[in-house]
């Protein structure tokens, strides 16, 4: 059986584990609309981030030569949460817009916002790296300097914020499965499905740039060029996935080193195969969070603690 098969087998257990006990509620009604409106929008969202991001980091991570390039870690997603949290509490919770208003326009202003997020911090990253030397620890401590000064600003959001607003914009962004509904899945996958085809379509020339920008250019791929393509879509997928779940830890950074590890480099594969670990990653967080918990746990927390057993074995492992 072909590897992508297994894994979209062990996906589909997982999605079937999720979503059959919410046919034997009871009532027929009920069942149905458990099913339809509740769980299904729930699994549709963990497949869908859990693509994007694990592809989003493999890309990342090969285009600036840096196995440390999470989203989270570096300082994407920061920005992409910053954005957010300005919408939901000043927008929102102030009634700057009117509740009406704020529903129908956020299905469309969210990704657009956490998109715009998400390309500043990468833009701050990238010149501030730039400026100390460019290589691959400044882009890591350029991460964490523009992290550190977004999640201050959210801070300080949280010192103005109504109370009301608090838990809500607390398990946001911390990550959470349960804020999706089918119209604003129907623009978020849209614009994912352009973000992942647009990066799939990178993935041979992005094989050149494990030996270096320099010997890229000389094998014909402009480096600078594709540095920006993968850029954009990273920024785009990752601000996409935060404006739908929220800010999810590690997951970037386990996902694809594990991949690797397990079915070697040619980002062909790794691609493919980080989308549907990624997912897989996410459902089962889904199925821990709906099973085991009687309050929803932020998805923050689970991905950190099912991922750091898993990138140890994976660090350790010979097979």
């Amino acid at each position: 059986m072909p590897i992508w098969c297994r894994y979209s087998l062990i996906l589909l257990v997982l999605c079937i584990l999720y979503l059959t006990p919410a046919l034997f509620s009871g009532e027929a009604h009920l069942e149905w609309y458990i099913l339809v409106y509740i769980k299904l929008p729930i699994c549709l969202t963990a497949i869908a981030v859990g693509t994007s991001i694990s592809v989003a980091s493999a890309a990342l991570q090969v285009s600036l030569n840096n196995p440390l390039a999470d989203p989270g870690i570096i300082g994407i997603s920061s920005g992409a949460s910053l954005m957010a949290a300005l919408f939901l509490v000043f927008v929102s919770s102030l009634g700057i817009m009117p509740t009406e208003v704020f529903y129908v326009h956020s299905i469309y202003l969210l990704p657009i916002l956490c998109f715009i997020g998400a390309s500043i911090s990468g833009f701050l990253i990238y010149v501030v790296a730039t400026k100390v030397g460019g290589a691959i620890a400044s882009f890591i401590l350029a991460g964490i300097a523009i992290s550190t000064a977004f999640s201050a600003i959210v801070g300080w959001i949280y010192l103005v914020a109504p109370p009301q607003a608090l838990q809500s914009l607390t398990f946001w962004l911390m990550g959470s499965l349960h804020y999706t509904n089918y119209s604003s899945l129907s623009i978020a996958l849209l614009l994912m499905i352009f973000g992942l085809i647009m990066l799939g379509k990178c993935a041979t020339q992005l094989n050149m740039m494990y030996l270096g920008e320099q010997t890229a250019n000389v094998a014909g791929v402009n480096a600078k060029s594709l540095q920006t393509r993968v850029f954009i879509c990273v920024a785009l997928l990752v601000g996409v996935s935060v404006s739908i779940a929220g800010s999810i830890a590690f997951l970037g950074l386990l996902v694809p080193h594990a991949i690797r590890k397990l079915h070697g480099f040619d980002n062909r594969k790794v691609f493919l195969y980080a989308g549907f670990l990624g997912s897989i990653v996410i459902m089962l967080c889904a199925l821990i969070n709906e099973y085991l918990f009687d309050t929803a746990v932020p998805l923050s927390m689970l991905t950190a603690s099912i991922g750091a057993p898993m990138f140890v074995y994976v660090l350790f492992s010979r097979n």
